[in-house]
């Protein structure tokens, strides 16, 4: 199978060593992967601040880059989680069939759910604690949502089970927002401040080193939090941990 790597425009801006250790961990894992070198953002910001016609011309340039890939992997559950989710209503009005919802896939979800490896060569001796974000949640289904009161099963959690050293936990509120969503924390800052706060105190309750997640804009907003409080715990995209030498 072919898999085209999608690097969302803020983890190529902010959060480079994310896309790297993607690719890395891909390849490791003994896929054919390769990188549109052409790719840009996908069109989410745009249609949540309203200008849902900005984004169609990004979503036909997303289609071209990506169409001769078996598989589209990407490292951001809300982007991967966009292009699934609206991509079609956006691409109708130019009478375009989408083609990538059907192969689009979140790196995590994608390794859980089709390569399914029965161990890595990876190590990671630190405590750390799951961010389950909003769109993985709810949308990818990464980990179960607690309002269907059916057993609990976390996509983050079984992959980094096969982390060498690595102590896991997960929050009390284990899929409350950090409240980043988007414009939402432009619109409304004291709000998804506060939020912020509440969600970083939670992890930290569990005794983590670190918050790992699979949406490096949550790790973003988090983190800010973090460095302005001056808290001590880090953040760390799961990929990261994934992709760590053994």
């Amino acid at each position: 199978m072919k898999i085209g790597l999608f690097i969302p425009c803020y983890v190529n801006a902010i959060f480079p060593q994310v896309g790297v250790a993607s690719y890395q961990l891909l390849k490791k894992l003994g896929l054919d992967v390769d990188y549109p070198i052409d790719q840009t953002c996908c069109g989410q910001p745009m249609a949540n601040a309203g200008f849902e016609d900005e984004a169609k011309k990004l979503a036909m340039r997303f289609e071209s880059q990506f169409e001769k890939y078996d598989y589209i992997v990407g490292p951001s559950a809300s982007c991967v989680s966009f292009v699934k989710e609206n991509y079609p209503r956006v691409l109708k009005k130019e009478k375009h069939l989408c083609e990538s919802i059907g192969k689009i896939y979140d790196i995590c979800e994608f390794i859980h759910d089709v390569v399914k490896p029965n161990s890595l060569n990876a190590s990671f001796p630190h405590k750390v604690s799951i961010h389950n974000s909003c769109h993985g949640v709810r949308e990818l289904f990464l980990s179960t949502p607690s309002e269907m009161n059916i057993p609990y099963n976390n996509k983050l959690r079984n992959l980094l089970n096969l982390v060498n050293d690595i102590e896991i936990f997960e929050p009390k509120h284990i899929d409350e927002c950090c409240g980043f969503g988007g414009m939402f924390a432009v619109e409304e800052q004291a709000v998804s401040t506060a939020m912020g706060r509440d969600k970083v105190k939670d992890h930290m309750s569990t005794g983590a080193e670190y918050i790992t997640g699979a949406d490096g804009s949550c790790m973003m907003h988090m983190k800010g939090v973090i460095d302005r409080e001056k808290w001590p715990i880090q953040t760390i995209h799961v990929v990261e941990i994934l992709n760590s030498e053994g």
